[in-house]
């Protein structure tokens, strides 16, 4: 990987990271394909309608189904898919967190259930690292511990620990790989942990990036819970111990205030299923703020989703034919609108590179919240 920081503006950073797939400028939101594919869009949608650098495959997903050594068999996953840019593959972590009925943290791992059939499977450090081996993502993400907000100062600090521990064994094992001539292209993030208490952030990312071989590092463990005042403000205390020099991640983050806002506070990359599962739901995201259009005021309504977007969507069809293939239930519903919601969330990320590169972000975020006013 190389990365370069060309600009700031205030603490927003505007960076460049090749990897060995695509370049990717930032500040970037990665698409969500869990199980390798973008729901409701196909490949050439998200290439070339859509100009998605990199995207967001699931180890816990393609590890279950079809199974990453099936993926391996069939060329990894740029090939099995058919997207030739840049994969961040998540480790789980999440999974057992959101599966938390079915799965259950240990020290040396986590264990769980198939939430399709279910089987009983244990996650270690280095078992998805060999999983992420065989999918062959870009940047893959280590095992971690995390739990949901709130949650007892006793828990945080086990989760913590259990992060670190896990951090340093798995960084060993990837070296090693790497001697032997495995996953010599892919890059390693770790993920610090903490809730929203500033000792326990201070403590985990610190212990984390002394971790000097890792190529990057991300702040997991928020949007679960916590009022988003409390996001913005551990963010923000969490950066000042992050390399200004590797790139930064914000996991599972948000809304596009979200993105504005942590953008602000120094964050270079997101993901979150919340533009296409709100697309599929009725919910969609404008400069002026968000629309539900299975609303009965847009039957007749002949202006495009927002006036101010060019995407595919808005540049061919109308809010009534949105609502009418919506209340329809018809499928074309699901693509048209998750192509919008996408293109939303990418230009949004390029209109704020713009502004940082200009040294002009504080204006940006002013006439971004004026809009929505």
């Amino acid at each position: 990987m190389e990365f370069t920081l060309e600009k700031t503006s205030g603490n927003a950073r505007a960076c460049t990271i090749k990897t060995a797939h695509s370049t990717v400028t930032t500040p970037v939101f990665m698409p969500v394909g869990t199980i390798g594919s973008v729901k409701a869009l196909d490949m050439e949608d998200v290439v070339d309608l859509l100009g998605a650098e990199i995207i967001l495959a699931n180890t816990y997903h393609m590890y279950l189904r079809p199974g990453d050594k099936t993926v391996a068999k069939m060329g990894k996953l740029h090939k099995f898919t058919t997207y030739p840019k840049s994969f961040l593959t998540d480790s789980g972590g999440f999974q057992a967190f959101s599966l938390s009925d079915i799965s259950k943290p240990k020290a040396d791992g986590i264990e769980f259930r198939s939430h399709i059939d279910g089987s009983k499977h244990f996650f270690t450090p280095k078992k998805v690292i060999d999983i992420q081996n065989n999918l062959g993502s870009d940047i893959m993400m280590i095992l971690d511990d995390l739990v949901a907000l709130p949650a007892t100062q006793e828990r945080i600090k086990l989760s913590i620990e259990r992060t670190t521990t896990w951090a340093k064994e798995t960084i060993e094992y990837h070296k090693a790989n790497q001697a032997k001539g495995i996953g010599v292209d892919q890059n390693i993030f770790a993920i610090i942990q903490g809730g929203t208490d500033k000792a326990f952030r201070t403590q985990s990312a610190t212990e984390l990036c002394a971790l000097t071989d890792y190529d990057g590092f991300a702040i997991g463990g928020l949007s679960v819970g916590e009022a988003n005042q409390d996001m913005y403000d551990t963010v923000e205390h969490t950066v000042q111990y992050m390399p200004r020099d590797k790139p930064r991640y914000l996991m599972g983050v948000g809304t596009p205030e979200d993105l504005v806002e942590n953008v602000e506070r120094g964050i270079d990359m997101f993901d979150c299923v919340m533009p296409t599962r709100n697309a599929r739901n009725g919910t969609l995201f404008t400069s002026f703020g968000r629309i539900n259009i299975k609303g009965a005021k847009f039957k007749e309504d002949e202006a495009p989703i927002d006036s101010e977007c060019e995407c595919l969507t808005c540049k061919r069809y109308t809010r009534s034919y949105l609502n009418h293939l919506f209340r329809a239930r018809e499928i074309t519903y699901f693509r048209l609108a998750t192509i919008h919601n996408l293109h939303y969330y990418l230009n949004l990320m390029r209109e704020m590179r713009k502004a940082i590169l200009e040294d002009r972000f504080e204006l940006f975020k002013k006439e971004f919240y004026s809009k929505r006013s």
